[in-house]
């Protein structure tokens, strides 16, 4: 019977001092605790809120398909705006890469782009690079690439360094060769010089 009092008043002590000793805790943490400065807050975001409103805009946009005669397309770009008509968009420091089935690929880089969803046309601009795993390296001032099947076709002069040489030409073309389906050809026309280097 003493064991059982006993057990009684210390659980009844504890009743009342452990939630006074949660109490004296509570207390101290606020008392010691440091004052914030508002100052130090972690941002969340490092642009200005009210420019991406007034002018939307994708940081990094990456898109990637398959045209109809299954050339794979991926396209990744600084940033991406909308158009005014929201028929297409228009892009910053943009990379296009296009594998054919036949194996190959090309490389393209430009500065600006614009692109039109309803024609499924992307226009470079600024300045565009082209490298080809056949060893091609072209730079032409634009460049105008199909998206919904393999082509691409230089807005005016380009000069290329390949294989043979040097070239020099008014116009270039990537487009499908029809004498042999699956099969591409890089194509110079329109007053072509070329610098042969055995």
């Amino acid at each position: 019977m003493a064991a059982y009092d006993r057990h009684t008043r210390v659980v009844g002590w504890l009743k009342v001092a452990l939630p006074l000793l949660a109490l004296v805790i509570l207390s101290t943490l606020f008392l010691v605790s440091r004052t914030i400065d508002p100052m130090d807050a972690i941002p969340y975001a490092e642009v200005d809120v009210a420019d991406r409103i007034r002018e939307p805009r994708m940081t990094a946009p990456a898109y990637s398909g398959v045209t109809s005669d299954g050339a794979a397309v991926s396209l990744t770009a600084s940033e991406a705006r909308p158009a005014d008509d929201a028929s297409g968009a228009s892009a910053k420091a943009i990379r296009a890469d296009i594998a054919t089935p036949d194996g190959a690929t090309t490389q393209f880089r430009a500065e600006t782009a614009d692109l039109d969803a309803t024609a499924h046309r992307l226009t470079l601009g600024g300045g565009v690079q082209i490298e080809t795993s056949t060893g091609y390296r072209v730079q032409a001032k634009g460049l105008t690439l199909a998206l919904d099947r393999t082509g691409a076709q230089s807005d005016g002069a380009v000069q290329a360094e390949g294989p043979p040489g040097t070239i020099s030409a008014g116009a270039m073309e990537i487009r499908q060769d029809p004498g042999t389906p699956g099969t591409y050809v890089l194509l110079f026309n329109n007053r072509v010089t070329l610098i042969y280097q055995p």
